[in-house]
């Protein structure tokens, strides 16, 4: 890939990132429109605001770092030790999940059950879908760094949009249902965001080889797993300690912008 194609992909990435965020504000504030005319203020912020930020929380510091690190050496590396790196992601997003999970429902205020019902089974769903988030990490990043813009514009648009359609739906039929409503349209949003990913590259793995050559730097669907060798360890030890450096940095940004 030449330079100046880099250059017009990155550009086309960028500028579909800004629209898929302005097209996402817009969807959210007019679904929050429609959900305060059947359900509480209450159970509306406690969604917007401490279910989102159990979530947001988890992945930040679950995968933040691992993006970075794994983003910032271009695509000539052994991709083999960096998917084995991004798949430490899962296992540090339970650990996270249960952490965070258990700071929600023990060391934060608990809201009133008859006004907010259901507090502890959004807040165990919430951790889930971040966690159901963070297994597409390595189809992400290896997307990502081969610059596949539509796979992202397509992927992230489908999810939002089948989780407000969800979200409307539900609470027209079962407005009772309160923050399982909320924590269903999650796990869906994930599941198809991981699905799409998942689903492209493993079509295009399977596609003719001289496709697959001009693309991407693996040749089989399992060598997208986790893969242990005698040959050499598991993972790059540059992109580990990279990824620990920049971990500090991003555990540091979150405790200052998100702390109180």
């Amino acid at each position: 890939m030449g330079s100046q194609e880099v250059l017009g992909q990155a550009a086309r990435l960028a500028s579909s990132g800004l629209l898929l965020q302005v097209l996402f504000r817009l969807i959210t504030f007019v679904l929050n429109a429609f959900i305060l005319r059947f359900l509480s203020k209450e159970i509306v912020g406690v969604v917007n605001v401490r279910l989102t930020l159990l979530y947001s929380t988890t992945i930040f510091l679950a995968r933040e770092a691992f993006r970075r690190a794994c983003l910032s050496g271009g695509t000539q590396r052994d991709w083999t030790q960096t998917l084995n790196l991004l798949w430490l992601t899962v296992p540090l997003g339970i650990f996270w999940s249960l952490c965070l999970g258990w700071v929600w429902l023990q060391l934060l205020e608990v809201p009133d059950p008859n006004v907010v019902p259901y507090y502890g089974t959004g807040v165990l769903l919430f951790g889930l879908s971040a966690v159901v988030e963070l297994l597409g990490e390595p189809f992400w990043v290896l997307a990502q760094a081969h610059m596949f813009v539509k796979l992202k514009v397509l992927a992230e648009s489908m999810s939002v949009i089948l989780r407000s359609v969800l979200t409307a739906l539900l609470v027209l039929w079962l407005p009772h249902w309160g923050l399982y409503i909320f924590s269903l349209a999650q796990l869906l949003y994930t599941a198809v965001l991981v699905l799409c990913y998942m689903l492209y590259l493993i079509k295009l793995l399977r596609s003719p080889e001289s496709s697959k050559q001009l693309t991407l730097p693996i040749s089989k669907v399992t060598q997208l797993l986790p893969s242990i060798s005698r040959r050499k360890a598991f993972v790059n030890w540059n992109e580990a300690r990279l990824t620990w450096s920049f971990f500090k940095q991003s555990f540091l940004k979150q405790i200052l912008t998100e702390g109180e």
